[in-house]
């Protein structure tokens, strides 16, 4: 009985001794793996200094680089407002020297309407050769005259086109006129006056342009055609 007593307390003993040394690994291990990370935690830091002093290297370097990229920006802005200066003067010079554009190219009425009454009074046989269509007649041209002076000072002025080659930026063909006297794409009647406003076009004149007659164009076609055949 008591050996059974010494040897369950001998049992006993060499149990707590090796959860002792069990522990005391234990405590090994955890103080290395503290040791590691200790270590591992340094490495970063310094990792860290050095990267640190890398991107104030860095910053150092690019500072010039901010400095020009600053340059390009203010020569943009300010070339951007000279091209908003230019703009504005432009669209301020249009506003002066066009402005009237759409009163004038309706004012341009008057002056056909007053042209198609004097037509019609000079084509009223009743009225022929008497006095007061010379009179109504004189009247006419005298406020014609006035606003053609008026539109002068105001830079309108007429299209110059009779016998003048047919010019698409400022005639409008509205008939053909056989002429073998003239050459052919010459205006030979005005239609309706065209205007200008400075340089620019207000009205184009509707013209009626010269061609050679069907004829002469059917024998030059046949002359042509016997001198291939010589």
């Amino acid at each position: 009985m008591e050996k059974e007593q010494e040897q369950k307390l001998q049992d006993t003993e060499n149990l707590s001794k090796e959860q002792d040394t069990e522990n005391l690994s234990k405590e090994q291990d955890t103080e290395n793996l503290s040791k590691e990370q200790n270590t591992e935690s340094l490495s970063k830091e310094k990792d860290n200094d050095i990267l640190s002093e890398t991107e104030g290297e860095k910053k150092e370097l690019t500072s010039e680089e901010k400095i020009e990229e600053l340059e390009d920006k203010l020569a943009r802005a300010f070339a951007e407002m000279e091209n908003q200066r230019r703009r504005f003067e432009k669209e301020k010079d249009d506003a002066f020297n066009y402005g009237g554009f759409s009163f004038a190219k309706e004012a341009l009425s008057l002056i056909d309407n007053l042209e198609r009454s004097k037509q019609i009074l000079e084509s009223d046989e009743s009225l022929k050769n008497s006095d007061a269509l010379k009179k109504t007649m004189e009247h006419l041209d005298i406020i014609n005259k006035d606003f053609m002076s008026i539109f002068t000072k105001n830079n309108i002025k007429p299209i110059d086109c009779l016998n003048k080659k047919l010019d698409p930026n400022f005639h409008q063909t509205m008939m053909e006129v056989e002429d073998d006297q003239k050459e052919s794409g010459t205006i030979v009647q005005e239609i309706q006056k065209g205007f200008t406003i400075k340089d620019r076009l207000l009205r184009p004149s509707l013209v009626g342009v010269s061609k050679k007659t069907q004829y002469k164009d059917e024998k030059n076609q046949e002359n042509l055609e016997n001198l291939e055949d010589k």
